[in-house]
């Protein structure tokens, strides 16, 4: 009896679907790939400070994934939190459907991630409730007030919306 090679898939730390399309995630390791592979990335939102490590970009350079390191907008370390203006940034490569599939990401896929896709939960009518309800999913015991009370604040009349947006805003 012939044995049967299987592949195994492993998602990246924090993965979620997010909408059609669109998925978050922490940096991936080389166990991760053949996984990511699978979603046929165009579009990677990096939100992190630093460089992802020299894995992903060698990653990113094999499939041809278009990489924006929005992080290095803001000066400051990792815990630092995120920007309007990043956040503004982020929505212009969302909201535009030539960049999906895309995956938004950071270190660990926790609180830059998690206030990217709160805000755009803001932006999608979601109520508070359920918005934080998944940001602390994500979170964990590490969840931060201060990206909760941004995200509650965050003002989507400044979001531009695209003339043909993604079926799911």
């Amino acid at each position: 009896m012939g044995r049967t090679a299987y592949q195994h898939y492993i998602p990246p730390v924090n993965f979620g679907y997010v909408e059609n399309d669109l998925y978050r995630c922490g940096q991936p390791n080389e166990l991760n790939f053949p996984f990511m592979e699978k979603l046929g990335l165009r579009c990677i939102v990096w939100l992190a400070p630093e460089e992802p490590n020299q894995n992903v970009m060698n990653f990113v350079d094999d499939q041809e994934i278009e990489l924006h390191h929005l992080g290095v907008l803001e000066s400051g370390n990792a815990s630092d939190p995120i920007t309007e203006d990043m956040i503004l940034e982020a929505f212009n490569l969302i909201l535009d459907k030539k960049n999906h599939p895309m995956v938004i990401m950071c270190n660990i896929g926790r609180h830059r991630t998690g206030t990217v896709v709160g805000c755009l939960r803001k932006l999608q009518r979601w109520n508070l409730a359920s918005i934080f309800e998944e940001y602390r999913r994500f979170a964990g015991p590490k969840v931060r007030i201060l990206n909760e009370q941004f995200i509650e604040l965050f003002d989507t009349d400044l979001v531009r919306i695209p003339v043909d947006p993604p079926e799911w805003l």
